[in-house]
């Protein structure tokens, strides 16, 4: 298995919420992750991300704290892997309604279905929301090279599954029935590979990072192997061995598009894992620290909390 699909895997998606929206021009809001009846929904969750897929029309968008203006257009997909606000609209000079204040005045329900609207009455733009909860930790070494905003297009080809899956997304945000949020939380994951396949496509050559990574044909080799058996003991040689690299020039590429050596990077992958684990079962401690590659839980407690500022049993009691 890929690095990519390993991470992703790892990942499990815990939850989303989709919702739709129609902006008429002249338009701007100002809007950050989740509005209060989302956030609401996915309350408990370590991390949300969220996007804005184009259905129709277009618009311009940028970070509320500056950056580069995109331009969307009908089938793109707009991602905000990290909380933030951004400015969005027909003209970014105008301006700006907090997005709160516009779903508050101009939405409502359409059957079951939560719909926003706002805007000055002109030409139409629409979109579909998709607010997806996921857990930080092993989500880290993906989020980590991604930036904070993407405008992904997403294809002819993709176009029409997109829109069909969002819809039934919408549909399911809105009844409640028994089984949604599982049904919500693969559609969620679908969705992402696919923003992530296509995001992996368009990187420059040149590129350096996680992503950049995952495609080198040896690095990406040994990100594969450490993903797949990261409770094996690993050193640089036995890595470079199976990648058919020297050690020496395995762990030049590697921490080069990485920015971390392999072993330290396997160090925080392990953690990341023990900070799944820790969240979502009930082993003990020191179990968990045995399958995470530590010979104490003493010495697993300390890399724990310099990894993530607290030791373990706190972790698990706050999560």
């Amino acid at each position: 298995m890929d690095a990519l699909s390993d991470v992703l895997k790892s990942v499990r998606l815990e939850g989303a919420v989709y919702l739709t929206a129609e902006f008429t021009t002249p338009w701007c809001i100002r809007g950050e992750c989740g509005l209060p009846s989302v956030r609401a929904k996915l309350a408990g969750a370590e991390h949300v991300a969220f996007f804005h897929y184009l259905t129709e029309g277009s618009c311009k968008v940028r970070l509320a704290d500056g950056g580069e203006i995109q331009e969307a257009r009908a089938g793109d997909l707009i991602l905000f892997p990290q909380e933030g606000r951004h400015l969005m609209g027909s003209d970014l000079q105008l301006a700006p309604m907090e997005a709160e204040a516009a779903a508050a005045e101009g939405s409502g329900f359409q059957g079951s279905v939560f719909h926003m609207r706002y805007g000055g009455g002109g030409a139409v733009t629409r979109f579909t929301c998709g607010y997806l909860a996921c857990s930080r930790a092993v989500f880290r070494p993906l989020f980590d090279a991604l930036p904070r905003m993407l405008c992904i297009p997403m294809g002819d080809d993709a176009s029409a599954m997109m829109r069909m899956l969002l819809q039934a997304g919408v549909r399911e945000s809105s009844a409640g029935q028994p089984g949604g949020a599982s049904m919500l939380a693969k559609l969620a994951e679908f969705l992402f590979v696919e923003a992530m396949r296509r995001h992996l496509s368009r990187l420059p050559s040149e590129s350096k990072g996680w992503l950049a990574a995952v495609r080198d044909a040896h690095v990406g080799k040994a990100l594969a192997l450490l993903h797949a058996e990261p409770e094996r003991p690993w050193t640089v040689d036995s890595l470079a061995q199976q990648v058919a690299l020297s050690r020496s020039a395995l762990a030049e590429r590697f921490t080069t598009l990485i920015g971390e050596a392999p072993m330290h990077y396997l160090t925080r992958w392990r953690l990341a894992l023990a900070a799944r684990s820790l969240r979502a079962g009930s082993d003990a401690i020191a179990r968990i620290a045995e399958r995470s590659g530590y010979e104490s839980e003493a010495a697993f407690n300390r890399a724990f909390k310099r990894e993530f500022g607290v030791p373990p049993a706190a972790w698990r009691r706050a999560n």
